[in-house]
């Protein structure tokens, strides 16, 4: 594997540790973020002033010369598969999927192949400049198996590392579109009764707890107001199904981006996602709210009723801002034309 070597000084008042030194006096066509030169530190490939340093907490003097050895992209132990992808926009820098619902995100001891990782590494092909030293996408951010909807994936460091850096700000605009049981309102005497959810103008719901990994089952995540991690969802009434109302479509967005947060925050106001076999439960409807197809549409719905309907960022290369809107899938499109039905 070939190699090439970057070469700089260190610039007045560094500061105080190598690694963050490192990142803000790296030439910035390099593509370097500070996680991988971290790790180039730690492999022995960084030397100041002659001498290999390992410690990323080192100090470092303004002028010390600095080289770095770095590999070139080696290929990734990851195999690509033809399977076909919706592309809502590609260049050079990034990819933006729109996800069906099945699919798994990246590979995992449970599911090896099949997944979006191996599907973009066929697709891209050498347009892959290289992600952390290996030539594979950059998943910056994922949604769940049976979710569906608009996912960005880095194609090169500096997309990656401008990426990331959005979602860590919360900045990036995302949009989902969910089925669930009853009709969240701020009319809902129940609703005002439980820990952290609150209401904001326009009726839309808030909620606001920590989330961290259930105690008992590791699959699922649970509600906190103690450790863990803080997050926020937001909720909006789209539209109301049954007479009376028992199905609602709502369109919640993101403050924060936590494993299953849609999912486990509606849960936890009582309003579980249709068809979600963790959290929403199977509920039973009202008597003659609904017409039998639309009752059995329910019941019958194969996965979380979630989909990701808009995605919204600044380009990490160009800064251009870019938004994207999917449309519902099929599998969400019939479940509401069913409950729209007359109950004739």
């Amino acid at each position: 594997m070939g190699t090439r070597q970057i070469e700089f000084q260190i610039a007045a008042d560094p500061p105080p540790r190598l690694d963050k030194a490192l990142s803000r006096d790296v030439p910035a066509d390099e593509n370097l973020s500070r996680t991988r030169l971290t790790r180039l530190i730690e492999d022995g490939a960084v030397v100041i002033s002659g001498a290999v340093i390992r410690d990323p907490k080192a100090k470092v003097t303004e002028g010390a010369s600095v080289a770095i050895t770095v590999a070139e992209a080696e290929e990734s132990h990851i195999g690509p598969e033809d399977i076909p992808l919706d592309v809502v926009f590609e260049d050079a820098e990034l990819i933006v999927i729109n996800k069906p619902a099945g699919m798994v995100v990246h590979p995992a001891p449970g599911s090896p192949n099949g997944t979006l990782v191996n599907a973009l590494l066929h697709h891209c092909g050498d347009d892959l400049s290289g992600v952390g030293g290996v030539k594979r996408p950059g998943i910056v951010h994922r949604i769940d198996k049976e979710t569906s909807g608009l996912l960005v994936v880095a194609k090169s460091d500096a997309a990656h590392h401008g990426l990331a850096a959005q979602f860590e700000a919360h900045s990036v605009e995302r949009y989902y579109r969910a089925i669930c049981y009853g009709v969240p309102d701020a009319n809902d005497p129940r609703l005002r009764g439980i820990k952290g959810v609150s209401f904001e103008p326009g009726n839309i719901m808030r909620l606001t707890t920590q989330l961290a990994r259930h105690k008992t089952d590791r699959q699922k995540q649970a509600v906190l107001f103690h450790g863990g991690r803080h997050a926020v969802t937001r909720a909006r009434l789209v539209e109301t199904f049954g007479n009376p109302a028992g199905i609602a479509l709502v369109e919640c967005w993101l403050e924060t981006g936590r494993t299953h947060q849609i999912r486990v925050h509606m849960a936890h106001a009582g309003h579980g996602l249709v068809g979600d076999p963790v959290y929403g439960g199977k509920r039973k409807l009202a008597a003659k709210a609904f017409s039998p197809a639309a009752a059995e549409a329910v019941r019958n719905f194969p996965r979380q009723a979630l989909h990701a309907a808009v995605l919204g960022f600044e380009h990490p290369v160009t800064g251009q801002t870019l938004r994207f809107e999917a449309d519902l899938p099929a599998d969400m499109e019939n479940l509401i034309e069913q409950l729209r039905a007359p109950l004739t």
